[in-house]
C-alpha cells in the first residue's frame, strides 16, 4: 500500500509517494534557510510508516530526533497554521534512533576494513596519484593471492614495506614498485591516523543489517552518524559514506518497485563527495545512484548549491525541495538559474524570482506522482517534525545507547591474526635462522648424545671405506687455516688437531 509523507502545505499539499522515495532526492539551500528541519522532518516520517533512514549530523543538532518536541513557539504556530493537527493527526513524538560514532564517544563504533573499502575508496581516503593508486593495487592483489587478511592500517603498513622488500620479483609480474611511491603512500597513512581514521579500520566490522531495523511498532530505526568533528577531516567524511552506499548497493539483493523502500539515505553536505574526485569515482557513484533504487534505497543528497552536483547525479533525483538561495555573486545568480530549471514549471509562479525569496521554511518542491511524472514546482510551508529541534543532553543520549539493539555489539575492538601479524612472525623466524651459529655434526668421532662411536659384531670399530671427502672436521680445520693468518690463530688450530689426533696428552712446550 503507498503511503505519502507531507512535505508541506501551499495552494495544496505536497507530499512525497512512499513507492516513489527510492527514485531519490534533493534538499538544497544557503544556510539558515530551514535545510536541517527539513531533513529532520522527512527522517522522522520516513521512519514512521517503517522505514528505516541513516544520515549524517553534521551540526551535532539531528539528536533532538529521538526526543518529544513541544515548546517551540514557532513550531507551535507553524502547526496551527497548517491545521497538521486536525488534518494529520500532528504529535510530539521521539523516534527510535541508533547513535553511531567513528570515535566512539556519541555513538557505538562503527567499524569497516581494508578488504571491504578496496583499493579505489582507499586510494580517495589517501588522496593518492594514479601512480600510487597502482601500488594500492598491487598491495591488495599480493595479499589476496596469499590469503593474508587486510583489517586495519598496521595490516596496510606491514604490506607495503613487504611489496617494497620484494619489489624487484614483483616487478615482472606487476610492475615497477617504487620506494618513492611507498614512502609517499607511508607518509599519507601517517596524516590519516593523526586525523582519526585508524579509527575507522578494524573489527568488528558494520553488519548493514543491524541498520535496517525496525522497532516493537513498526517504525524504522533512525541511524545518526555523528559527524560534527568528522566533517572537519572531509575525505574521511565522504569516503566513508561512499563506502556505505557502495556496500548497500553491493549486498542488498534485487528488489524492483516495491511500497516502500527498504532504507532512506541522506547524505549530508553532499559537495564534499564529488569535490576533487576523479572520474573513474565520479562513474562509480552515478552506477550506484542509478542502479541503487532497484535495491530499494532512496538516496537524498543535501547540500547547499544544485551546481554541487553532477548532472549526470542530478537528472537521477527526482524529489526536490529547494530552499532559498542568495544571488550575491554572478555564481550564485547562476545557480539560482539553474535550479530553476531544473523544476517543471509552474504557469503561475516565476520560479527564478522566487528562489531569492524564499523566506526561512518554506520552499519549492516538486515530487514523482503515481506514474513517476514530475509535478509542477510548488510554493509551499515546509511542515514541522514532532521530534525535539536541537541537540540533547549527554544523558539522554546515553540513555538511548542503553537501549539500543547493538548495545555491546561493536563496543570491544576484535584484533584476529591478520596480515601484520602473520608478516612479522616471518621477519622473526627468518631473524632467528640468520643468528643460529652453524654447529658441525661431530657425531662420527663422537658418537650420538656423548656416547662412544658404535662397534661393529667383533667388538672392534667399522673399517671406514677410503674416501677423498673431507670430513666435517677436516672441512672445518681448513676453512679455519684459511681464514685465521694471525699467528695466534694457527697456534689455535694446531691445538684444536693435537687434541684430534691423540697430541692433547703431551705437555705444552
Amino acid at each position: 500500500m503507498t503511503q505519502s509523507i507531507l512535505v508541506g502545505k501551499g495552494p495544496e499539499p505536497v507530499s512525497i509517494l512512499s513507492r516513489m522515495a527510492n527514485r531519490h532526492g534533493l534538499v538544497a539551500g544557503a544556510t539558515g534557510t530551514g535545510k536541517t528541519v527539513t531533513l529532520q522532518r522527512l527522517a522522522e516520517q520516513f521512519s514512521r510508516i517503517g522505514v528505516p533512514v541513516f544520515l549524517a549530523d553534521v551540526k551535532g543538532d539531528l539528536a533532538g530526533i529521538s526526543q518529544p518536541g513541544g515548546g517551540n513557539r514557532r513550531v507551535a504556530e507553524r502547526v496551527a497554521e497548517m491545521g497538521l493537527e486536525q488534518e494529520e493527526g500532528f504529535v510530539f513524538a521521539g523516534n527510535p534512533v541508533m547513535f553511531w560514532d567513528i570515535e566512539g564517544r556519541q555513538g557505538h563504533p562503527v567499524r569497516t576494513t581494508l578488504t571491504e573499502m578496496g583499493p579505489v575508496l582507499l586510494s580517495r581516503l589517501l588522496n593518492l596519484n594514479e601512480v600510487q593508486e597502482g601500488v594500492i593495487n598491487i598491495v591488495f592483489h599480493v595479499a589476496d593471492e596469499n590469503g593474508w587478511l587486510l583489517l586495519d592500517l598496521k595490516d596496510l603498513r606491514a604490506l607495503l614495506a613487504h611489496v617494497a622488500e620484494n619489489a624487484a620479483e614483483l616487478r615482472t609480474r606487476y610492475g615497477n614498485v617504487s620506494s618513492a611511491s611507498v614512502g609517499a603512500i607511508q607518509r599519507r597513512l601517517l596524516v590519516i591516523e593523526k586525523q582519526g581514521g585508524d579509527l575507522l579500520f578494524g573489527e568488528p566490522a558494520l553488519a548493514l543489517q543491524d541498520m535496517m531495523q525496525t522497532d516493537e511498532r513498526g517504525r524504522g530505526y533512525i541511524n545518526i552518524l555523528a559527524a560534527d568533528t568528522l566533517i572537519h577531516t572531509p575525505e574521511i567524511y565522504s569516503t566513508f559514506l561512499l563506502w556505505l552506499l557502495s556496500e548497500l548497493f553491493e549486498e542488498l539483493p534485487e528488489a524492483g518497485d516495491q511500497d516502500k523502500p527498504k532504507l532512506v539515505f541522506f547524505f549530508d553536505e553532499a559537495h564534499l563527495l564529488f569535490k576533487d574526485a576523479p572520474k573513474v569515482l565520479l562513474d562509480k557513484i552515478e552506477q550506484v545512484v542509478r542502479l541503487i533504487r532497484s535495491k530499494g534505497v532512496g538516496v537524498y543528497f543535501v547540500t547547499q548549491n544544485p551546481m554541487d552536483v553532477p548532472d549526470t547525479v542530478l537528472g537521477q533525483l527526482g524529489n526536490r525541495i529547494q530552499h532559498a538561495l542568495r544571488a550575491f555573486t554572478p555564481r550564485d545568480q547562476r545557480a539560482v538559474r539553474v535550479a530553476a530549471e531544473t523544476f517543471r514549471q509552474n504557469p503561475a509562479l516565476d520560479t527564478e524570482a522566487t528562489i531569492t525569496a524564499l523566506g526561512v521554511g518554506e520552499a519549492l518542491v516538486s515530487t514523482l506522482d503515481e506514474q513517476g511524472i514530475p509535478g509542477i514546482v510548488q510554493r509551499v510551508n515546509v511542515a514541522p517534525p514532532g521530534s525535539h529541534l536541537g541537540p540533547i543532553e549527554p544523558e539522554a543520549r546515553k540513555a538511548v545507547m542503553e537501549q539500543s539493539l547493538v548495545k555491546g555489539v561493536y563496543d570491544v575492538t576484535i584484533d584476529r591474526v591478520s596480515a601484520y601479524e602473520i608478516l612479522e612472525q616471518r621477519a622473526e623466524q627468518a631473524a632467528a635462522a640468520s643468528a643460529a651459529p652453524e654447529i658441525p655434526d661431530l657425531s662420527e668421532y663422537f658418537g650420538r648424545g656423548g656416547k662412544t662411536a658404535p662397534t661393529s659384531s667383533t667388538g672392534k670399530a667399522p673399517a671406514r671405506r677410503a674416501s677423498t671427502r673431507q670430513t666435517p672436521v677436516e672441512a672445518f680445520a681448513t676453512s679455519a687455516m684459511r681464514s685465521l693468518g694471525s699467528q695466534i690463530g694457527r697456534q689455535l688450530v694446531r691445538g684444536i688437531m693435537g687434541s684430534l689426533t691423540g697430541g692433547g696428552t703431551r705437555g705444552r712446550r
